[in-house]
């Protein structure tokens, strides 16, 4: 009664009708037809409201303006409040929680051709005007920001930042090599067949107890399948799952999903109570040592460690050539912060909500200009498909663009906005080198699935200083190993994960990587997040892209033989560059959020000083230690 605002009349006159309806002699009052009774009277209310808001948005087609807060008779009875489209919701008086309508979204305004940097002025409500009529909150000018450069957070602050050169160098002091096979990325899309992806993952499995055998010496008849009832204690390699897909995985809904090989594809429900502490999350490799002796659940008693990959590392020799190519070897200070290596890495999106003028990617490209940045690392999305104006194409190209506006294409848009202020970039510094990972949230990027091939170059007009790659993907920067994925696989993590008594790493920022160092792939979660449940986009639908995952191709996100030296994840959580498991690990942050600028992030890379004793062991490979000589600074945009 409380819950449908329904009084004891009512109530009275509904259960009548269910009795009716049901058989009134085969209707017994009991907990069970108490709960089907709640489910009815539920399913006429959301029908009766559904209809009434049908309707009134009916009337109001066509109506520019943010609409008025609903009448308090608009959802008769407040169940369906903001979880349904185009169902206006009930006006508090709770001040703390006071809720708007939004009958439909307002139409969104084209951007002011005259002064391209303005706000909007067009009589309609759209961009500042629209987003603070939802949440109260309104765009802030990029030209108006506070803090603009504000170091916010530094790693290894006793090294000194970059000082720019008098000038830039006569030739790039960066020799660029993709560790990834980049051609394997160029598949076709939306061709999976359930087959292969069901041997992609099972593979997985069965390669995952390899390394689990070979890294505790195990013999094969220490291994089991958890699913068969037995009374000796076995080690079961499976994936981690939920044993439903409608709610959130915890403790009750672990299962273990086994190969084909070793357990007949079977899943076990498990059961973790004589575990102290661990972390899980759907998709996750494990291995876990314990019994089923009821044949009902596996219980495990302990988890066996996973197996790191081994760090990058390179012969000293190597080391030298590099050191010298690069310029260290003149410098009689190698420690000096003008023999560091320059980069700055980014994150998209690049402009706010409100307007397309991309003024964040502007500033990033002047400041690289400035610094003569030896790299400049731009992760997607560049031109972001969630973006209001780019979603609804009510926008106008800048006044010198050569290109009819009727007949422009989004790929027209991003050679004017995105690859002009790079080819100034490349104009001004020409030794710089601009690596661009695509991301599946890009607009012209024609791969919508992930793992995803690299930009076109040639038809965005990029510069022949830019080199684009796949998303994720494993590059080198002379000696330094960097993986890179565009997908904010952080985010997913900390939703899905779930901690079984004290957590190993208190601090989730640390923990979240490791994760993803742990399992040696770029995404490890499976399956993805459900998109209806990720943050709302700012377009009409206001749907996010989410994770569209090609399964049959999910090997291309594994790690290679080696850890990365450097690992850039971009994540919607807090910036950060934490060291993990011997890893650099960075998140930039956005460069520019929906109202208001955001960061990036500043590497000063030092050379890796190659001692006497490691040079004595000539054979002997050497760690490149990156996290002990690189100083990260995340700074205000």
């Amino acid at each position: 009664m409380r819950l449908h605002s329904i009084s004891a009349q009512e109530l009275f006159y509904k259960w009548e009708s269910y009795s009716i309806k049901m058989g009134s002699e085969d209707t017994k009052l009991d907990l069970r037809t108490v709960r089907a009774f709640k489910k009815d009277v539920q399913e006429i209310l959301e029908r009766e409201t559904r209809g009434k808001a049908h309707v009134r948005s009916a009337d109001k087609r066509g109506v520019h303006a943010t609409p008025r807060a609903a009448a308090s008779n608009g959802d008769a009875y407040g169940m369906l409040d903001g979880l349904t489209p185009n169902t206006p919701r009930l006006a508090t008086t709770n001040g703390a929680s006071k809720r708007k309508a939004a009958f439909e979204t307002p139409a969104f305004p084209k951007v002011n051709k005259s002064h391209p940097k303005s706000s909007p002025t067009d009589g309609r409500v759209g961009g500042a005007e629209a987003k603070g009529s939802n949440n109260g909150a309104t765009s802030i000018p990029f030209v108006d920001r506070q803090n603009a450069g504000q170091v916010i957070e530094t790693l290894n602050g006793h090294l000194d930042p970059c000082e720019p050169p008098m000038a830039p160098p006569a030739e790039s002091r960066i020799k660029l090599t993709a560790n990834t096979d980049l051609k394997k990325f160029f598949y076709k899309p939306m061709a999976m067949h359930l087959s292969e992806a069901s041997e992609v993952l099972d593979d997985r499995i069965d390669d995952f107890m390899s390394f689990i055998q070979v890294h505790h010496n195990l013999e094969d008849s220490a291994f089991g399948n958890p699913a068969s009832k037995s009374t000796s204690e076995i080690i079961a390699v499976g994936r981690i799952a939920s044993d439903t897909l409608e709610s959130k995985l915890n403790v009750a809904s672990l299962v273990l999903e086994t190969s084909r090989r070793k357990g007949a594809g079977l899943r076990v429900p498990l059961k973790v109570d004589a575990l102290s502490a661990h972390e899980f999350f759907p998709g996750q490799m494990v291995a876990l040592r314990g019994i089923n002796a009821s044949g009902d659940y596996f219980s495990a008693r302990q988890v066996l460690d996973v197996p790191l990959l081994p760090p990058a590392a390179s012969l000293p020799s190597t080391l030298d050539m590099i050191n010298e190519r690069v310029g260290y070897a003149d410098s009689d200070d190698t420690g000096a912060s003008s023999s560091a290596l320059n980069v700055i890495v980014s994150s998209g999106p690049y402009t706010a909500d409100d307007n397309i003028d991309f003024e964040p990617l502007h500033t990033l490209c002047e400041k690289a200009s400035e610094t003569y940045a030896d790299a400049l690392i731009l992760i997607g999305p560049l031109f972001d498909i969630e973006h209001p104006l780019l979603a609804t194409g009510d926008f106008e190209l800048p006044d010198d663009a050569s290109i009819e506006p009727d007949k422009a294409t989004l790929t027209d848009a991003f050679r004017i906005m995105v690859a002009g202020p790079l080819r100034r970039l490349a104009q001004e510094v020409p030794s710089i080198t601009i690596i661009i990972v695509p991301s599946v949230r890009d607009a012209v990027n024609k791969h919508v699935s992930w793992p995803q091939e690299p930009f076109g170059k040639k038809e965005l007009g990029l510069p022949k200083q830019a080199r684009t790659v796949s998303n994720p993907v494993t590059i080198s920067l002379n000696e330094i190993v960097i993986g890179i994925s565009a997908q904010d696989i952080l985010y997913d993590l900390r939703r899905e994960e779930v901690v079984v008594g004290k957590p190993m790493e208190n601090n989730m920022l640390a923990r979240l990587p490791r994760h993803v160092i742990q399992q040696r792939h770029f995404f490890p979660l499976f399956p993805p997040v459900n998109r209806e449940l990720l943050p709302k986009a700012a377009t009409e639908e206001g749907l996010a892209t989410g994770m569209p995952l090609d399964i049959s191709y999910l090997k291309l996100g594994e790690w290679l033989n080696v850890r990365p030296d450097v690992l850039i994840l971009p994540s919607a959580l807090t910036p950060f560059a934490k060291v993990v498991e011997s890893v650099l690990v960075v998140n930039p942050g956005s460069t520019s959020k929906k109202r208001a600028p955001g960061t990036y992030a500043q590497l000063a890379l030092y050379p890796r000083k190659v001692t006497e004793e490691e040079h004595a062991a000539e054979s002997t490979m050497v760690g490149h230690k990156v996290f002990d000589r690189a100083r990260v600074d995340i700074v205000r945009i």
